[in-house]
């Protein structure tokens, strides 16, 4: 968990499409593979389109999962098209490039008292103070979840997305039922009364869409939740420990503030928060020779490719100057992610402020990560703050 990379370039030279047993998963390495997988229309993040569990050889998931899947499977991510396109289609109306521009000087006021408050005690858990309550506070502000109700969001968050980890244990599994049906409930209250007095914000938007169901509201309030902010804390808490353990390329970036945009960019590829992504083979397929049958999944390894020094030059190496970095951590293909344009902004107002406001941090000790191996991220990053 904590030191992947190495096994990622023995896998990349030896083994770049390799079968994983203990997951049955084939695992893709290398870059141009991944790149062109996440593409290829022979594949999907979901089978159920086109078969049942029996006919790809998978056990019927458990009759208490029900509720569970009936709220991801509403969004976007776990759909194919046509559905897919119908849905993405909907929700870019009021996911638009103009909207989430407008949220620059909100997003950039919201980070500087974060940071400022945590300047001003000395320091902390930069995740718990900075990290998290950022994209927190803006999906939470961009749906128009009343205040009151935002400390709600981020264990509901994380309850739901232990069930994508590498099998779940059974507890996980519940917990992320009883979350998800949570959500779900209160999604709808809050969706029935936008539409009898709509707001200005995205549920209010979404719900004034005829042609999207209650479901699918609800789906796709979940994955703009979950991913909306589960990516964007990780590549925070990722970052400045990568930033911390590369104190050379810490005083470049300070120096200059120009890098910025190239050092959002290396921190998202060099220790990427998420490590891998799934895809079901819909129809049989070849990669380096290797025949993957139809009925199959593969785990395309992202922490891989984007060390990949067929890709990168130097991959090992943080450069916040990276100018050729055609990382995949956004993913690619039709599941693009919609709010790469919005993690991009969050990630900029959020270094940018703490480069700005806190002329001397250091960290207090050396962190840990959490035992998740998809999601990578840390438990805490404790560090002093000074102005």
């Amino acid at each position: 968990m904590a030191h992947p990379y190495q096994v990622y370039d023995e896998l990349r030279r030896e083994a770049p499409v390799s079968y994983f047993e203990p997951t049955n998963q084939w695992l893709i390495s290398r870059h141009a593979d991944v790149n062109a997988l996440l593409r290829d229309r022979r594949l999907g993040r979901s089978y159920l389109h086109v078969a049942t569990h029996e006919e790809f050889g998978r056990p019927p998931e458990p009759e208490f999962q029900e509720p569970f899947w009936r709220v991801i499977r509403a969004g976007m991510l776990d759909v194919e098209p046509p559905v897919h396109t119908r849905l993405r289609r909907l929700v870019s109306r009021a996911f638009t490039p103009r909207m989430v521009e407008s949220l620059r000087p909100r997003v950039r006021a919201i980070a500087g008292s974060l940071v400022d408050a945590f300047v001003e005690k000395g320091g902390g858990d930069l995740l718990a103070e900075v990290a998290e309550p950022l994209p927190v506070t803006v999906i939470a502000e961009m749906l128009g979840i009343p205040h009151a109700d935002r400390h709600l969001l981020r264990p509901w968050s994380a309850e739901i997305c232990g069930m994508y980890e590498l099998n779940p244990s059974l507890e996980a599994q519940h917990t992320a039922v009883r979350a998800a049906s949570e959500f779900a409930d209160y999604l709808k209250t809050l969706a029935a009364q936008r539409r009898r007095a709509p707001g200005d914000d995205l549920i209010s938007a979404l719900a004034q869409i005829d042609e999207l169901t209650e479901d699918e509201l609800v789906g796709t309030c979940v994955l703009l939740l979950n991913a909306g902010h589960e990516a964007t804390v990780n590549v925070t808490g990722n970052g400045w420990w990568a930033l911390f353990r590369n104190p050379s390329e810490l005083a470049r970036l300070r120096e200059d503030r120009s890098l910025l945009p190239t050092a959002v960019e290396e921190v998202m590829r060099w220790d990427t928060p998420l490590q891998m992504f799934e895809r079901w083979v819909l129809e049989d397929i070849e990669v380096h020779g290797v025949e993957i049958p139809r009925g199959s999944e593969v785990a395309l390894l992202f922490g891989s490719a984007n060390r990949d020094p067929a890709v990168f030059e130097d991959p090992d190496r943080l450069d916040v100057g990276r100018a050729d970095n055609p990382h995949i951590s956004f993913g690619a293909g039709i599941h693009f992610c919609l709010g790469a344009p919005l993690a991009r902004i969050e990630l900029m107002e959020s270094y940018g402020a703490l480069l700005d406001r806190a002329a001397k941090l250091e960290l207090r000790e050396e962190p840990s990560w959490k035992p998740g191996y998809v999601i990578r991220g840390l438990r805490s990053l404790e560090v002093t703050a000074a102005g």
